[in-house]
């Protein structure tokens, strides 16, 4: 008997995949496997009920602790792509892991998702199947179906399936992030209804709110202990009733293809914000130059999926070294849909009150007039190098006969006579 294990939501695309597999591919049962990184209950609900009309065998299994885990990783990393916090694309490798592990576990021959031939979610999903030994199938991608073909045949197969959401907007929702997309949203000059938030109110009002890191990893909001999957949904609801996290973007996807995307990510806006005021507090000048790199370089592996590659072990590494230090608070102010940063405190800061006060003299034994010495030599070489340029464009003019009155006496080129 074949055996193939199907990532199954219950939506369109995974509900004609089920027949599909069995009619075009041959396999004998297809195993349903739903990952909770903490979608609506109505997802699961909805899931659930396909599978049982289905006669599908229906696995779900609960991922939202190592998701949150990979989530604090990424605000170590201040990991952004394009100007908004990942989610959707943190979220897939998690989700492909599971999967596999129940397929391995039901003795499965391959693994088989519903994903279109033309995003991102493909290559991240099989980034990770494809180091197992099982099959990878994609049937609408290697059918090259469209909507309207598995709308027709759902209709045909008499399929318990709805193109979800009255067929307007694709979702995906996980605890750190709200996706939107499809529909009149595909035509960048279209201004979104309202109604396509369901995580930010309308801007409106203000409060502060303060978070407590250890290592770089939150910890508490204002004062209060939490851990990660209770700490990222209580300030989802907290930041996003002002406004807070709510980003539109023309996203330049893996393939080449630009998309507009809308997203909401209230905890991710604040968690992201406070962690990169408490860096900037705690961390010197070089090693926060030289982590933007490694922020950079993180945030694309892991836009592709790619969290287990061994170059992201290496980065982790890195990161991980420079948040001994990123013990402390930072607080934010959320107002109007935003999120900056008023305060922040940490017993390792690299900084000095006394010292950066103008009403201080001397800083550690070092006198201001020690300073002349440096000011004289700061940016010589720069002057020199434009004195030489200029010099030589002079005298070419001369050699042309061009403005030879106006050359005349520039010989000797004067500079600041500090030297």
């Amino acid at each position: 008997m074949t055996r193939v294990a199907l990532a199954f939501s219950g939506g369109l695309d995974t509900t004609v995949c089920v027949p599909l597999l069995e009619e075009e591919y041959g396999y004998d049962e297809v195993i349903g496997v739903t990952v909770d990184v903490g979608q609506p209950e109505s997802e699961f609900e909805e899931a659930e009920e396909t599978a049982e009309a289905l006669g599908l065998d229906l696995h779900v299994v609960d991922a939202k602790a190592e998701f949150a885990d990979l989530c604090f990783d990424a605000v170590r990393a201040n990991a952004t792509y394009q100007g908004y916090p990942l989610g959707t694309a943190l979220a897939r490798p998690v989700i492909a892991e599971a999967i596999l592990e129940v397929a391995l576990e039901e003795d499965c021959d391959a693994v088989a998702h519903g994903c279109t031939g033309k995003g991102n979610d493909q290559l991240r999903f099989e980034a990770v199947w494809r180091g197992s030994d099982l099959e990878v199938i994609a049937p609408v991608r290697e059918l090259g179906l469209t909507r309207e073909w598995e709308i027709d045949y759902a209709a045909e197969k008499d399929l318990p399936v709805e193109a979800g959401d009255g067929g307007v907007w694709s979702i995906d929702t996980n605890i750190w992030s709200r996706a939107v997309e499809g529909g009149e949203l595909e035509n960048p000059d279209y201004v979104p209804p309202e109604d396509i938030y369901e995580w930010t109110a309308e801007p409106e009002g203000e409060t502060t709110i303060e978070v407590t890191f250890e290592e770089g990893v939150p910890v508490a909001v204002d004062g209060e202990e939490m851990g990660p999957v209770e700490l990222i949904q209580h300030l989802n609801e907290y930041a996003g009733g002002y406004g807070v996290g709510r980003t539109d973007v023309m996203e330049d996807r893996m393939l080449g293809l630009k998309v507009r995307e809308n997203y909401e990510h209230p905890a991710a806006t604040v968690l992201l914000t406070a962690h990169s005021a408490l860096e900037d507090l705690v961390l010197t000048k070089g090693e926060r130059s030289f982590k933007t790199g490694i922020e950079q370089e993180w945030s694309e592996k892991a836009y592709q999926g790619l969290v287990f590659a061994p170059l992201m072990d290496a980065l982790d590494a890195f990161i991980a070294e420079t948040q001994d230090v990123v013990t402390g608070s930072a607080t934010v102010k959320v107002s109007g849909g935003n999120c900056r940063v008023v305060a922040r405190d940490s017993e390792y800061a690299v900084y000095s009150e006394e010292m950066a006060s103008f009403n201080t003299a001397d800083v550690a034994g070092i006198a201001q007039e020690d300073a002349t010495g440096v000011a004289k030599y700061h940016g010589l070489q720069e002057r020199l190098a434009n004195a030489v340029s200029e010099d030589v464009s002079d005298r070419e003019l001369a050699a042309d006969g061009a403005g030879a009155d106006d050359a005349e006496g520039t010989d000797g080129v004067t500079t600041d006579t500090d030297e």
